[in-house]
């Protein structure tokens, strides 16, 4: 544990002085093909780095932040583009926080109280009545909810992470497809909590109102929305500049605007399962059998059938929320119990990382009880 812990240190530091490198590339070096050139040695040390750890947690955390967000940002700085850049250049503490954390900022002030907003001068003017209207608040479910539901929210995600690990336990008295559905939520609760928690610490930190990473995937009603919308927003941002956009203007060019998004959507996606894959490969060590790569094939060409169709019918054959959300949320964990989870199953990633929990928590326990004996 002790080994692994350093090790992680090691790769910490590692990560942060190449940054204050690239930082230093970026205000000397003017964006272009000039400044990719010095930035792509630390691409290159970014996807080795995850092979010096091999507690599988840190490794999924690593591969995520560094070896795949981490690189998508420098290569988007590269060029002037992402939210690395900006004029004038942002402060180096910033630059290494949104570099390194999967965070993105809030780029739309958000209103703090209703008085403030009765007293603001900033209006528009509606189209519909021509009267002067108060700009409305991002379509950001936090701004909505009561605040009471937004302190119980994580408190009870981290209680009902807590009792899946118990039923772990039990496994064996479960039918297999039950334990993949709950692997599904698992998963889920996993990322949220510790995205939320990189995220309360960077707010603490440096003061940056943030976008949250998951906006309750389980209320999706379509692919569209579940991809788009609520699931892992970084990695969607991500994407949608380093990938859609570029393929999406080739496309504009080949085959029109109308249709260009069907390609650029693909292109996303695939981009997403190597990344995956390279991730598992990182976690299991072992060669990669493709099944997740398949995983997003599948959701890809999925969602750019549901866009075909949707524009095809328009409103007038659209189903039922309530019926699209139970599809939707039903299709993403029958396909990721299908094509996602058995890859690590059949490399023993699950078991490791259940395990890694077990140890945390055991070590958590024994610091409790030294410092209640020292108090007492």
């Amino acid at each position: 544990m002790e080994g692994e812990i350093y090790n992680f240190f090691k790769v910490c530091i590692t990560a942060l002085m190449s940054l204050c490198y690239c930082y230093i590339v970026g205000r000397i070096i003017p964006k272009g093909t000039r400044r990719l050139l010095p930035i792509l040695p630390v691409v290159a040390l970014f996807l080795y780095l995850p092979l010096n750890l091999s507690a599988v947690n840190l490794i999924g955390q690593t591969s995520f932040i560094i070896s795949w967000l981490g690189n998508s940002k420098l290569l988007l700085f590269a060029f002037g583009k992402g939210p690395l850049s900006s004029d004038p250049p942002i402060s180096l503490p910033r630059f290494l926080a949104i570099a390194c954390l999967p965070i993105k900022i809030q780029r739309t002030p958000l209103k703090k109280s209703p008085q403030r907003t009765q007293n603001t001068k900033d209006h528009t003017r509606s189209p519909q009545n021509g009267h002067h209207k108060e700009n409305p608040l991002p379509q950001n479910p936090e701004n909505i909810r009561p605040k009471t539901i937004l302190l119980l929210n994580y408190p009870i995600k981290a209680l009902l992470f807590v009792m899946l690990l118990r039923v772990y336990d039990y496994g064996d008295h479960f039918h297999p497809n039950l334990i993949l559905l709950i692997y599904c939520c698992h998963l889920y609760l996993a990322l949220d909590l510790i995205l939320s928690s990189i995220q309360a610490t960077a707010r603490a930190a440096f003061g940056m109102e943030l976008e949250p990473q998951f906006r309750e995937p389980y209320l999706s009603s379509s692919l569209q929305d579940f991809w788009g919308k609520r699931w892992n927003l970084m990695v969607t941002n991500i994407l949608r500049l380093t990938i859609y956009e570029p393929v999406h203007y080739a496309a504009s060019v080949a085959i029109g605007r109308k249709w260009a998004a069907l390609p650029a959507v693909m292109a996303s996606f695939l981009v997403s399962g190597l990344m995956h894959e390279l991730m598992f490969f990182y976690m299991g060590r072992v060669k990669p059998t493709w099944e997740v790569m398949w995983f997003f094939v599948l959701h890809g060409a999925c969602l750019v059938i549901e866009v075909v169709v949707k524009r095809k019918c328009g409103t007038k054959w659209r189903l039922p929320r309530v019926l699209t959300g139970l599809m939707t949320v039903t299709f993403v964990m029958v396909t990721a119990s299908w094509l996602f989870f058995p890859q690590l199953l059949k490399d023993g990633v699950i078991k490791k990382a259940l395990e890694e929990y077990a140890a945390a928590g055991e070590f958590l326990k024994d610091v409790g009880r030294a410092v209640m004996s020292w108090i007492l």
